[in-house]
């Protein structure tokens, strides 16, 4: 059967998707351009031609996943409802055991982004934008005086940066850390910056 000819932005969009895929199941060190061309019956030509290089089209699959998940995080922080209500379903949707992206292709694109400056500037600033989004939301909250915080970007630093760690201990270390009390200290750790009475555990806003 012949293959559909797509526009040019579908293309890219096309092997954007391969490549997450193919990052995913093998590491970004493993992944070839050969690899992203096969999974869609494509010539390595077609890739290098969209991309150019491997690091280019890491970089930019990187960029493509997390910007799908920037966008689910700013429909969660734009319902019309209290600024508590959509920080806690933020959060709760982040933590690594809700129902965000693949931890493990984000933990690949850190590692690499050590020695790729092109993959370092892209998560670099896709992590400000995700802080930015969460201290708004924060700011919101104040204003509204449904909580007191002091420094809303430091709190969205410190909540970022505990459930980054919490991902890397359960994606890399089966067991480690109970999933339960992932969801716990997630939810004791958002109340605390607040300044309220945590959550029972297994709740949800109403």
């Amino acid at each position: 059967m012949a293959r559909v000819r797509l526009s040019v932005a579908e293309r890219r969009e096309e092997l954007l998707r391969a490549a997450v895929e193919q990052i995913e199941a093998r590491g970004v060190a493993a992944v070839r351009i050969a690899d992203v061309a096969s999974a869609l019956g494509v010539s390595n030509a077609l890739v290098l031609y969209h991309f150019s290089t491997k690091e280019r089209l890491v970089a930019e699959a990187f960029a493509y996943a997390a910007e799908g998940d920037l966008a689910h995080l700013r429909r969660l922080l734009g319902r019309r409802t209290t600024a508590l209500r959509r920080l806690r379903s933020a959060v709760r949707w982040y933590a690594p055991t809700g129902s965000a992206k693949g931890w493990r292709l984000w933990i690949e694109g850190w590692a690499v982004s050590l020695r790729e400056p092109a993959l370092r500037e892209v998560a670099r600033g896709l992590d400000r934008r995700w802080k930015a989004a969460l201290a708004e939301v924060i700011a919101e909250g104040v204003a509204a005086g449904e909580f007191r915080c002091p420094d809303p970007a430091g709190t969205a630093l410190r909540l970022t940066a505990l459930l980054d760690g919490l991902a890397v201990q359960l994606t890399s270390y089966d067991g480690a850390v109970p999933r339960i009390r992932v969801r716990e200290w997630a939810e004791e750790a958002l109340s605390r910056e607040l300044g309220l009475a945590a959550e029972p555990s297994g709740g949800r806003d109403h």
